[in-house]
């Protein structure tokens, strides 16, 4: 009597008696694979963190030089506060696909109250800024001449945040909160499922709107809005007046602004709002070929 060959469960074709691998082969193939994988997630991770650390330094010692002031070099509130919006744009266009370019340990607070970003990460996060706003303004000390560093407009170091002699610490803690209110508030727009397929310009929009916030506090705080932006220039000129101010301020609007946005106005899309959406970007990119 024939032996039946057994059938595949897919196709229903026979399958070969002694073409199967041993155990240990199939084993030791899963195993290689897994593997493969971790490391690959691995690499994936130091990629991400290295990148976050040279944007970070990119946007100390581009938006840093461009405020440099001193007798033969001419500056404004204006126009550094254009430079630091054109500074973020570069550095998002370059690194936005690697690492998201938080640049700031207060977006990156405010990823993780989204969810974004697991904690280990977070932290990774948050040496690589640190890190990179110390190489980049440390650069910036090394290419420029002395007498742009420091100058009779910039008497203690270029780029250090300090408050306006009119204001007291309590109202820059009050300015910081607010204009990083507003940032953090413009991060979780972007975030929100609802503008899942708004997200082309998204480096002009950041930059335009870190030059708003910066032309409107400016004269008042620096507009820091970023810890390590402050503490880079603080730590290698040895200036710490007010410095709390720049850690409290930023890091409290992150998590204040992140919890309120996640729980009061954010919002899920059902399966049959992200299909019409998804129609109407398509229908939206054929006309503009068209």
């Amino acid at each position: 009597m024939p032996v039946q060959q057994p059938q595949s469960a897919v196709v229903g074709h026979p399958i070969k008696m002694g073409s199967e691998e041993p155990p240990s082969g199939k084993q030791t193939r899963r195993s290689q694979s897994n593997c493969w994988l971790l490391q690959r997630r691995q690499l994936d991770s130091i990629t991400t963190v290295l990148a976050e650390m040279i944007a970070t330094a990119m946007l100390m010692l581009l938006g840093c030089m461009g405020c440099v002031q001193n007798s033969v070099f001419t500056n404004s509130n204006f126009q550094s506060a254009l430079n630091f919006g054109f500074v973020v744009l570069i550095c998002i266009q370059c690194f936005g696909c690697v690492c998201g370019a938080h640049l700031n340990p207060a977006v990156t607070l405010a990823t993780y109250v989204y969810n974004m970003i697991s904690l280990p990460m977070a932290l990774a996060y948050f040496v690589a800024q640190v890190v990179g706003a110390f190489i980049g303004y440390g650069l910036l000390k090394a290419v420029l001449p002395e007498s742009a560093i420091y100058s009779t407009e910039n008497p203690n170091g270029v780029c250090l945040t300090s408050l306006n002699s009119t204001l007291t610490p309590w109202q820059g803690l009050a300015v910081e909160f607010l204009i990083t209110c507003v940032l953090i508030s413009i991060c979780c727009g972007v975030w929100d499922p609802r503008n899942a397929t708004k997200q082309d310009s998204l480096p002009v929009r950041f930059g335009l709107a870190i030059a708003c916030l910066s032309l409107t506090a400016g004269q008042l705080t620096g507009a820091s809005m970023n810890p390590v932006r402050s503490f880079a220039p603080a730590i290698w000129n040895g200036y710490w007046d007010d410095h709390w101010i720049y850690w409290v301020g930023p890091m409290a609007a992150a998590l204040v602004t992140s919890v309120i946005y996640k729980h009061a106005f954010r919002r899920e899309l059902e399966e049959s709002e992200v299909d019409e959406t998804t129609m109407s970007t398509k229908r939206t990119s054929e006309a503009e070929l068209a």
